[in-house]
């Protein structure tokens, strides 16, 4: 089993939307209808998360209670957690890697503070 939680990818009208999961194999058996399975057990993080620029991959971005409106007419997170789960699609082979997009030198903006 690997370490990468898996990224389940809904495609919106507007914008596209991602949560993270950590179990696919629950994530299936709810999927195929038993929803007696708490969401804390499947989902890795309690937040929807946006892309703009469209796809699985890219940045993402926490969406906002209008984004979540505007897409699943509620902005309650857990309600638009649960029509991902039903519509989405795992995407567990798309790229995952925060490493690409991490600063590699924060000092350079500030310059010489002249001590």
């Amino acid at each position: 089993m690997t370490n990468q939680p898996h990224k389940l990818f809904y495609k919106g009208a507007d914008n596209d939307f991602v949560v993270f999961i950590d179990s696919p194999e629950l994530y299936q058996k709810f999927k195929k209808g038993d929803t007696t399975i708490p969401l804390i057990d499947i989902v890795s993080i309690f937040k929807v998360f946006i892309n703009r620029q469209g796809g699985a991959e890219g940045i993402l971005d926490e969406a906002s209670k209008q984004d979540l409106s505007n897409e699943f007419k509620t902005s309650n997170v857990d309600e638009a957690i649960k029509i991902i789960l039903e519509k989405g699609q795992d995407k567990h082979n798309a790229d995952v890697d925060n490493d690409r997009y991490q600063s590699t030198n924060d000092s350079i903006g500030a310059g010489d503070t002249g001590n």
